[in-house]
């Protein structure tokens, strides 16, 4: 029984190598092409429910920014504190 085990372990480990072996030459072509002239493809064009809105003018916004009106006589009020 440890004979036909050692004799498995032994050639599952040489068939390893002798693919890895087989990898290390291969060799790629530059270019791939894939021809479908025979084959009748169908399908849907997919894309979102609603319409696509484009304007010309930017939209005008009002500033977030507030200057507030009491920020000078707070800051010589500070100053007069130091």
């Amino acid at each position: 029984m440890r004979i036909i085990v050692m004799a498995a372990i032994l050639s599952l480990t040489g068939v390893g190598t002798a693919l890895a072996q087989a990898d290390d030459n291969a060799t790629y072509k530059s270019k791939t092409v894939y021809d479908f002239e025979d084959d009748n493809v169908e399908g849907d064009l997919q894309r979102p429910d609603g319409e696509l809105v484009n304007s010309i003018n930017k939209a005008q916004h009002d500033s977030l920014i507030e200057i507030r009106k009491d920020f000078i006589p707070e800051m010589l009020k500070s100053l007069e504190d130091i």
